[in-house]
């Protein structure tokens, strides 16, 4: 039985808003969500660590949704200074920032008896140090700004759950859990909602290149609908969590997943 879900079609939810999106460039959950992003009407600014591929990226999307919709600043979320220059090129361009997805991220595998304090740190620095700098420079320019906004944290099953090997990255993850919910009752005085996402496997080429195919089968199998999640399908409830449908919603994480616990 082919059970892949039919891909959605854009209803306009973001038209008019404007939103930085991190770790955007490429095929995974953060250029799924640029693309969903633009199809839903908004305009976007991505930020990525890899210059080609971001290049790339927003030459692709420019030309298929307009230059004046995409932009791209490189932007690496462990230097403060570059994620300020991302802020800065959204509202230099549109005059406001209404959205920021929070999707940058770095795994790996080490059983903790072997785990360096440098693998540690890596991971921790970028998921959840890295998470917490582009949320504060957010909800800073939010306040400042007085008009309201979302932000949209990438989290992990991995957070909720035990897994070998992942005790840094589920670390990090648990902590983007944590760190979205006292965000949110920070920022709801000026009215700013904060809310995660928390996916368990969405395929793309990169993961493949760094996950075992036994991994990735086992995986698969674990899950409900016995397939792996489309990056476009994480994209689709970060859409849902930065329109106006979810408006009464803050301080929560989703499960994109049969697996939250």
């Amino acid at each position: 039985m082919d059970n892949k879900a039919p891909y959605v079609p854009g209803h306009g939810l973001l038209t008019g808003r404007t939103a930085v999106i991190t770790a955007a460039a490429g095929a995974g959950i953060g250029g799924a969500t640029a693309r969903r992003f633009l199809e839903e009407g908004a305009r976007v600014v991505l930020g990525d660590a890899h210059g080609r591929r971001l290049k790339e990226t927003v030459v692709a999307l420019a030309g298929e949704f307009g230059e004046e919709r995409v932009a791209g600043c490189v932007s690496d979320v462990t230097d403060e200074a570059q994620i300020a220059a991302l802020y800065d090129l959204a509202e230099e361009r549109h005059g406001r920032l209404d959205a920021v997805v929070n999707n940058a991220g770095l795994g790996g595998t080490a059983l903790l008896t072997e785990m360096t304090d440098e693998q540690w740190d890596k991971v921790i620095d970028v998921t959840l140090n890295g998470t917490f700098r582009c949320t504060r420079a957010a909800l800073r320019r939010m306040k400042a700004g007085g008009h309201g906004g979302v932000v949209v944290n990438n989290a992990s099953v991995v957070g909720w759950r035990a897994q070998a090997g992942q005790a840094h990255y589920a670390a990090a993850k648990a902590g983007v859990m944590a760190l979205t919910r006292c965000a949110a009752v920070e920022a709801a005085g000026y009215r700013v909602r904060v809310n995660a996402v928390s996916p368990s496997l969405a395929m793309h080429p990169h993961l493949a290149k760094v996950t075992t195919p036994e991994l990735l089968a086992e995986l698969t199998e674990r899950e409900a609908f016995g397939r792996y999640a489309e990056p476009w399908e994480v994209a689709n409830v970060i859409v849902f969590l930065a329109s106006g449908y979810s408006s009464y919603m803050t301080g929560e994480t989703v499960s994109v997943s049969s697996q939250h616990a």
